[in-house]
């Protein structure tokens, strides 16, 4: 019984498999249209895409338009193709704002464009579209059952480009680029002022103007000494008691010596 089951099981996938290659190749774009709905609502996506994909042009602006590009641009979305539903999606908005589905679309084509976001140490072109392409659906659907949703989804990328504006800045201070590290720092502090990360970015920042300080010609040693105990005076009024109190309070008093040094030197000079 079992090799039968199967056997009869082989032969309607034979014979299915037979009839949608038949219909693939036809001209007939009325058995193309019924197939390609016919596979849709039974979920083979892959299969109804390809249809979908060859009839689609002729339906453009007929009534029965809305509802195949709406059925191509899901089938994308359902295969995992997030660029291609993103781009299908946004077609589908532009040419039926008023659609029934013109909501649920404008969603799931932002939503697609959230998830071709790349982790956060790669280039964030994608994650900045989908944050854009979200808040314009937040700002036109302000009451829509996928306002969480959407909300959620800005958080994240937010946190993601976050995340990569913190590791960027300390990145320039691992490989000495010491004045890099302090503007990309003073430009996070502008665009992140309530950071998860700040803590972390004043010491990282303290640490690159003590760094920029020690090894600086003698011209500005004393300007980036002063710069540098500014940086650690407000990491430790904003975190007295934080993970990098003794570290910092170390290097800073270092820096004092340092411009002890250093003053001692010049009146010595001027002698």
């Amino acid at each position: 019984m079992k090799y039968t089951y199967i056997l009869i099981l082989s032969v309607f996938l034979f014979i299915g498999c037979s009839e949608y290659q038949k219909v693939l190749k036809d001209s007939d774009v009325k058995n193309k249209y019924e197939m390609a709905e016919k596979l849709y609502n039974e979920g083979d996506y892959k299969r109804a895409n390809r249809l979908l994909e060859q009839i689609v042009p002729q339906y453009v602006g007929k009534p029965q338009g809305e509802r195949l590009i709406y059925f191509y641009a899901n089938s994308y979305y359902e295969m995992e193709d997030y660029y291609l539903a993103a781009y299908q999606f946004e077609r589908f908005s532009k040419s039926y704002p008023r659609s029934d589905k013109a909501e649920e679309a404008a969603f799931l084509g932002a939503k697609s464009q959230y998830l071709t976001s790349p982790r956060y140490s790669l280039d964030q072109t994608e994650t900045e579209k989908a944050i854009s392409r979200l808040q314009i659906f937040i700002n036109t659907h302000s009451e829509s059952e996928y306002m969480e949703q959407a909300n959620e989804m800005v958080a994240e990328l937010r946190a993601k480009l976050e995340k990569k504006a913190f590791e960027i800045a300390k990145q320039y201070n691992r490989i000495s680029d010491y004045n890099a590290s302090i503007k990309s720092f003073e430009m996070f502090f502008k665009e992140y002022p309530g950071s998860v990360y700040k803590e972390d970015a004043l010491y990282y920042d303290f640490l690159a103007k003590y760094n920029l300080a020690v090894n600086s010609i003698y011209s500005k040693k004393e300007e980036r000494i002063n710069n540098a105990q500014a940086a650690y005076k407000k990491l430790i009024t904003e975190f007295p008691e934080g993970e990098y109190q003794g570290k910092a309070t170390k290097l800073n008093e270092e820096l004092s010596k340092e411009l002890a040094d250093f003053k001692q030197l010049l009146e010595q000079y001027s002698k």
